[in-house]
């Protein structure tokens, strides 16, 4: 069974926080590739703007409610006449540590993870029964290493490559398969607002959003479970394996060179 889409043109995709960075981009090259793409954005006027220039619906959900992947899930659907990609794009940072509110870590955990799990449980149903269907999951590399001083956004992005792995195996001889995204440093606005860390984060090179929507595209079509638009990050998650105590220890000079 090929896990792989070798051919994008006429099928049918959503991509969430597309109204911004890698959303944005990705939506844009998956409708150059003769999608047709529904735009879910919480802001409205970049969600109509994006759908405007890919000519696709606007659907403005907010994914961080109980309700909101669901909502989008039957919109989309409806709009398109089904749904073969789905792209779970759509995150935020939080920022801090245990220390932070039950209220941040919530909305965090809502965002980054909850909504993927509320977008499957409508989707696989319907894939199983129509005979299969995608999803990409925009994780981080901070999903397979950690990010320092942000513990909601890598325990998010931990639980969502989990996630993603989760239903590659539980689904993946029914035909849904998975695809977990995880960049390092992207010059989008999350990135400059990220602090301190900005520079630890540019330091194997900042990339475009369109960077890693070509690598997206390329490992969707050829149904490869793990993107790394950053290949070095390959390096790092096998050194984080091989001894881990040894790159925990590498991780607290980075904190405390980075935060003193």
């Amino acid at each position: 069974m090929s896990r792989g889409l070798a051919h994008l043109a006429d099928r049918t995709a959503v991509v969430t926080g597309a109204g911004h960075g890698i959303g944005r981009a990705l939506a844009v090259r998956l409708a150059a590739e003769g999608m047709r793409v529904a735009v879910n954005d919480v802001d409205a006027a970049a969600a109509a703007e994006v759908a405007a220039l890919v000519g696709g619906p606007a659907i403005a959900v907010d994914l961080g409610t109980p309700e909101g992947p669901g909502e989008l899930v039957e919109r989309a659907w409806a709009a398109l006449g089904g749904i073969d990609v789905f792209c779970g794009n759509a995150g935020i940072g939080g920022g801090g540590g245990a220390e932070v509110g039950d209220d941040v870590w919530t909305r965090v955990l809502d965002v980054n993870l909850l909504a993927h799990v509320r977008a499957a449980r409508s989707l696989v149903p319907r894939w199983i029964e129509r005979g299969g269907g995608h999803y990409v999951v925009t994780a981080s590399a901070a999903g397979l290493l950690t990010m320092i001083g942000n513990a909601p956004y890598s325990v998010s992005k931990h639980a969502a490559v989990a996630f993603a792995e989760w239903l590659d195996i539980e689904y993946g001889e029914r035909g849904v398969t998975a695809q977990a995204v995880c960049p390092q440093g992207v010059d989008t606005a999350m990135l400059r607002a990220s602090g301190p860390v900005e520079a630890l984060l540019s330091k194997d090179t900042a990339i475009a959003p369109e960077q890693v929507v070509e690598q997206v595209v390329t490992d969707l079509r050829a149904g490869r479970f793990l993107t790394l638009p950053h290949p070095e990050v390959a390096g790092y998650y096998r050194a984080r394996a091989a001894d881990t105590d040894d790159w925990l220890r590498g991780m607290r000079r980075l904190h405390a060179a980075t935060f003193g």
